[in-house]
């Protein structure tokens, strides 16, 4: 080999990228904050936008989940946990960068920011410190430090999802199940609902004062798919504008200078975008091209220019701007050194009929014929109402790499495919979705797309728990199984969730009590004697989502029993990976874990 000649990419290559998570841009837009974790730990960072060279503003080194800059340029606000716990609190940074201050501090507690007034001198938050289950809603004078409690939560979460141009009319949102979440218009203490029969299941997902009498919101109210509805706030009157067959919109934001509303869509495994100029009569939804496969964060700057962070599934979170007159420039190039655009694998959408006649959308990654090993790797997404799309794993680039397919069914109550599908998995967690996944190995087989004796189980969260219960029912599928994070027990993970999950908990899950067999049926703990394959077991020793004792107690079992299975604990770690180090060292034991196992 010449010298100028190097080897294959090593894992770590595919993993060393910046994760950028979101974004905030000053009002001059001459400076961006990015939440992001270039450093190996997350940390606020900034770029100008004419320099774009990156330079870090905080020194917190834990997860930050938004920031804000002022638009009177006097801080920059954001949030961020500890070591996974999800235990947000709030900090202002000098916008030079520097030490952070805390804002109202609350261990054990979720300080949630939820909007900055336009003048940048009141904020918007909720917090659990007074309300465990449904979330006080408080508004805090940053000039003063006088606080006032606008909304207590009762019923269900409660949130401040927009405030009204002067401050005076306010939308909250009362989440009762992920896909049963109420709006209310609040002016004056009094509350009116948006839609005209607020107790029907439906999803008020997004709405943007368009003044200070009308809303235009986002739902599928009334309908499987949501759509562009205006509300007149002094009549009460909702009204359906617009909607997009077999898309959902869902957020928005509005132009104010330029009368343009901004529409984000889901589209199965894709994202879309829309303006709709409201200068013109009868306004239409006119497309845009993103120049990426999924938004994940973006925003409408008082120029009207449009920034928006996303991604492709070769391709991490980049920073773009667009106008109409230059449409898309690209502001960051942040990119995994293990992956050559040239030959890096896209998804492809494939479909088959499930047990009931169901056809499931699933993503499939298949390398050239001549770099495939052989094996297959199965992987329930996590949520589970939640879907895989068109999203950035450098995992999956790797073992696509490495001669690895994969093979990503979106489920019967996956999102992006209608209202109805959505709902089919609450109350069932193990039994639908399970025989949608047995399907879909069974297609795979007919197909001639795997080998029977080559398959690979992996997921997280609902995908671990799906892992654990597939590889208890159906352990002659599969060689070996990961399990990330997942629960293994219905009963103790009901029971264990955060408090502001409770209140939706019999409709996500079920009752433990009055459907204790369904509980025991689709627990993968129920299953022990079945599971007989290698495991691997990924555990954050802080996740407050699904507590390490859903861990500890299967592979304590199972370990009783002389089975093989290898425990991973992170102690720094939540339900998920905040640190770059970990987040390397889980992947490569996982890569580690197949190799043997081949």
């Amino acid at each position: 080999m010449s010298e100028w000649e190097f080897g294959p990419p090593d894992i770590e290559d595919f993993f060393r990228y910046a994760n950028i998570t979101a974004f905030s841009v000053s009002d001059d837009e001459e400076s961006i904050a990015l939440a992001t974790n270039l450093g190996g730990t997350f940390d606020v960072w900034g770029i100008k936008t004419g320099i774009h060279y990156p330079y870090q503003l905080s020194h917190v080194g834990q997860m930050v989940h938004d920031v804000h800059y002022d638009p009177a340029g006097r801080y920059i606000l954001f949030s961020a946990d500890h070591d996974g716990d999800e235990n947000t609190q709030m900090y202002l940074l000098p916008p030079q960068g520097g030490t952070a201050k805390i804002l109202r501090e609350a261990p054990s507690h979720k300080q949630l920011i939820l909007h900055v007034s336009e003048d940048g001198n009141r904020l918007y938050y909720a917090s659990d410190r007074e309300n465990p289950s449904f979330f006080n809603n408080y508004r805090l004078d940053l000039e003063t430090g006088q606080e006032e409690l606008l909304v207590k939560g009762e019923g269900g979460p409660t949130y401040i999802a927009q405030v009204s141009p002067d401050e005076r009319v306010l939308v909250v949102l009362k989440l009762f199940a992920n896909t049963f979440i109420a709006g209310f218009v609040v002016q004056e203490g009094v509350w009116h609902a948006i839609v005209p029969s607020p107790q029907t299941p439906h999803v008020v997902y997004g709405a943007e004062f368009i003044d200070e009498t009308h809303l235009y919101v986002t739902t599928n109210y009334d309908a499987e798919f949501s759509y562009l509805a205006e509300y007149d706030i002094a009549t009460q009157q909702f009204k359906p504008v617009a909607h997009i067959e077999g898309q959902d919109l869902a957020d928005l934001k509005w132009d104010k200078e330029r009368k343009r509303l901004y529409v984000l869509a889901h589209a199965g495994v894709e994202d879309r975008f829309y303006v709709m100029d409201l200068t013109v009569s009868n306004p239409t939804l006119q497309p845009i091209d993103l120049p990426v496969s999924l938004v994940t964060s973006w925003t409408v700057a008082r120029s009207g220019t449009v920034y928006v962070l996303g991604q492709s599934e070769i391709m991490p979170n980049n920073l773009f701007r667009y106008t109409p007159d230059t449409l898309w420039t690209p502001i960051t190039d942040n990119r995994s050194m293990g992956i050559d655009p040239r030959t890096a694998v896209h998804a492809e959408v494939v479909h088959y009929p499930s047990f009931d006649g169901t056809i499931i959308e699933a993503l499939w990654f298949s390398p050239p014929a001549a770099r495939r090993n052989g094996y297959t790797i199965i992987w329930p997404h996590g949520g589970p109402q939640y879907a895989e799309r068109r999203q950035f794993r450098s995992i999956v680039q790797y073992f696509v790499h490495e001669g690895y397919q994969f093979f990503a069914p979106n489920f019967r109550g996956s999102t992006g495919y209608g209202k109805t599908f959505t709902t089919l998995v609450e109350g069932d967690w193990g039994e639908g979705p399970r025989k949608d996944m047995v399907s879909g190995i069974e297609w795979l087989f007919r197909m001639n797309m795997a080998q029977k004796d080559k398959l690979f189980l992996m997921g997280g969260s609902y995908g671990g728990y799906m892992s654990l219960l597939l590889h208890g029912r159906h352990p002659e599928y599969f060689k070996a199984v990961v399990d990330i994070f997942g629960p293994s027990n219905l009963f103790t993970f009901h029971d264990s969730v955060p408090e502001s999950w409770k209140p939706v908990m019999d409709k996500f899950l079920g009752n433990p009590v009055t459907q204790a067999e369904k509980f025991r049926e689709d627990s993968p703990i129920t299953y022990l004697d079945a599971m007989t394959r290698p495991m691997l077991v990924i555990q954050g020793a802080n996740d407050p989502r699904v507590v390490k004792q859903e861990s500890d107690q299967l592979v304590e079992a199972l370990r009783a029993r002389g089975r093989d299975v290898e425990y991973m604990v992170l102690e720094d770690e939540g339900h998920g990976f905040s640190k770059k180090a970990n987040e390397i060292a889980v992947y490569r034991k996982i890569a580690e874990f197949f190799r043997q196992h081949q």
